[in-house]
């Protein structure tokens, strides 16, 4: 089902972003698997860090060094004892699994998505 329609100016509030993953872990205090990532989005906005539920596709080795999309603007949360800082962007399947948006070929750190 699509969400409420929103103007522009609603979706001109988000801050999406482009940057890069530069460290990975597990999340081991967090009740459902989860993964801690360090995103570097530039000189602008610097190195950030999120919890994600992302698991059933990605773990250390293959998340390290790719490019991801995400919010930047929301406020931060605590997840399990992590400070999450940003959203990570991803289409969420009917079993809950997380295929990650990220582009189509590099791009520097920090660039907007319009």
């Amino acid at each position: 089902m699509i969400k409420e329609q929103i103007t522009y100016n609603d979706f001109d509030k988000v801050d999406i972003r482009i940057g890069t993953v530069i460290s990975v872990k597990k999340n081991e205090k967090a009740r459902k698997p989860s993964l801690v990532i360090e995103v570097d989005f530039g000189s602008e906005i610097g190195i950030k860090q999120s919890s994600a539920q992302i698991t059933h596709y990605y773990n250390e080795e293959n998340l390290k060094g790719k490019q991801v999309i995400a919010v930047c603007n929301f406020p931060e949360k605590n997840i399990a004892g992590i400070v999450s800082q940003v959203l990570v962007l991803g289409a969420i399947d009917a079993d809950g699994k997380v295929t990650l948006v990220h582009p189509s070929q590099k791009a520097e750190n920090g660039l907007p998505i319009a």
